[in-house]
């Protein structure tokens, strides 16, 4: 019988401690240590060795490049859009998400689609059998006949399937559920999660099959397991449902083949997810007009303009201490904004309870917004509404300053697309591109108030 050695992992890093101790020695983390029982690997053991064809080195010279070979497309223009182009063949996704917002059903979507157009794609399903499956797929409007699916849990009978199918593509729903003979601990530890998908990744660079893999998000909001399931692969997605609304919003945090923040807008149906033309008028939909508080910022998620509604409301605060409550944006850059708005502009706020929420679920994190959060503020603090047909982009300073930001044409552009009349902008901004909306030019936010309420 192997010896079963008791390790500690860290939650945050991955790394290793033969004790518990209160903070992760690697990463500075606390309280992120848990335990895990780990054997040695078995004599022989397929999964430990897979296989797998020594390497040998190649003179960059002699390695064919990645763009002599084509992409696949997903059949979801979107998604494509979202991994950089389509999928690269060798490529490891992992796509992450909570419970019910759709992951296995998109990634079914993508299994029929690449099915019929000749690739042949191995569904490993550890969560569902294969007629749970199937019931889901008869939902979908692609024809799923022809994707392999295969009800498995063990990562070993996984690798002798390949061996015997070679699959062009390896979907794996979900990580969390697949285990290895050489662990003992129970499957969805941090042990098995990174031991499964590091070897899953050394087959699928092998043997140039592209793979996604499904993760669970925790109640914290990371993905279940060590940061090193984020590092092996190559591409991060997030799946997120914002609560009580039918859309969903993939957003792709790491890619090595493209670029990283760039989100595609779904709608859920009962045929599927179904792509969303126009995010900036789904999120403005609703938008109530006459309404003090009320803004539009236009923000840049990755590569494409998105417009968003931005929301305040300000009221006398009855506690000792005013409440500052944000949504959908950073609370200590919202305390920063106040500060400015009362020192540069003459707004009082030391005595309300504010509260700001960005509109749709969405997150603005990028300094672009400031100059709408600031405008919502200031409304909200008069209680008088902005025009309708006005939009803010720009990064506000400590002095009240108006700074420039990146791509503005592009933002322009996407403003007039929906109609809006102005867009208020920094004064240092120079717009090279005429566009259909009026770039107003103000220099600090004292100058933009003059403007909004005069």
């Amino acid at each position: 019988m192997p010896r079963v050695r008791t390790l500690f992992i860290c939650t945050e890093c991955g790394g290793e401690s033969p004790r518990w101790e209160g903070q992760c020695p690697h990463c500075s983390a606390w309280n992120s240590l848990v335990e895990e029982r780990v054997s040695p690997p078995a004599r022989g053991e397929r999964f430990d060795r897979g296989s797998l064809a020594p390497a040998r080195p190649l003179s960059l010279a002699d390695i064919k490049k990645s763009g002599d070979r084509p992409r696949w497309p997903t059949g979801i223009p979107d998604l494509d859009f979202v991994l950089g182009g389509g999928i690269v063949p060798g490529s490891v996704v992992l796509l992450g998400g909570e419970p019910g917002t759709g992951k296995s059903t998109l990634l079914l979507q993508v299994s029929a689609h690449l099915a019929a157009s000749g690739r042949t794609v191995l569904y490993v399903s550890g969560e569902e059998s294969g007629s749970q499956v199937k019931l889901r797929a008869q939902r979908l409007d692609e024809p799923t006949d022809r994707v392999l699916i295969l009800a498995e849990t063990a990562v070993e009978g996984v690798v002798d399937r390949l061996a015997d199918i070679d699959p062009d593509v390896l979907i794996v729903d979900s990580i969390q559920t697949l285990y290895t003979r050489r662990l003992d601990s129970a499957p969805g530890s941090i042990a098995h999660v990174r031991e499964v998908a590091a070897g899953l990744q050394s087959l699928a660079k092998s043997r140039e099959i592209a793979m996604f893999i499904v993760g669970h998000v925790t109640k914290d909001g990371g993905l279940a397991g060590p940061k090193a399931l984020e590092h092996i692969v190559d591409v991060v997605l997030y799946l997120e449902s914002p609560t009580g609304l039918d859309y969903r919003i993939i957003r792709a945090t790491k890619n090595r083949f493209g670029a990283a923040d760039e989100i595609a807008v779904f709608r859920m149906s009962a045929a599927g997810l179904k792509s969303v033309a126009n995010p900036s008028a789904l999120f403005l939909q609703s938008r109530q007009h006459g309404a003090s508080g009320s803004a539009v910022a236009v923000a840049l998620e990755g590569s494409r303009p998105v417009l968003v509604e931005v929301q305040a409301l300000t009221t006398r605060s009855v506690y000792g201490t005013p409440q500052r409550v944000a949504t959908g944006f950073d609370n200590r850059r919202l305390a920063l904004l106040l500060a400015v708005l009362e020192r540069r502009a003459g707004f009082r706020a030391s005595d309300l309870d504010v509260f700001l929420n960005v509109v749709g679920g969405l997150r603005l994190t990028e300094p672009a917004a400031d100059l709408a959060v600031a405008a919502a503020l200031a409304s909200a603090i008069r209680d008088r509404a902005i025009d309708a047909g006005a939009a803010f982009v720009g990064e506000l300073g400590l002095g009240g300053e108006i700074r420039a930001v990146s791509q503005l044409e592009r933002r322009l552009a996407e403003c007039g697309r929906l109609d809006f009349e102005r867009v208020y902008v920094s004064r240092s901004s120079k717009p090279t591109v005429k566009n259909s909306v009026e770039a107003i030019a103000v220099e600090n936010i004292a100058q933009l108030v003059d403007e909004l309420f005069s």
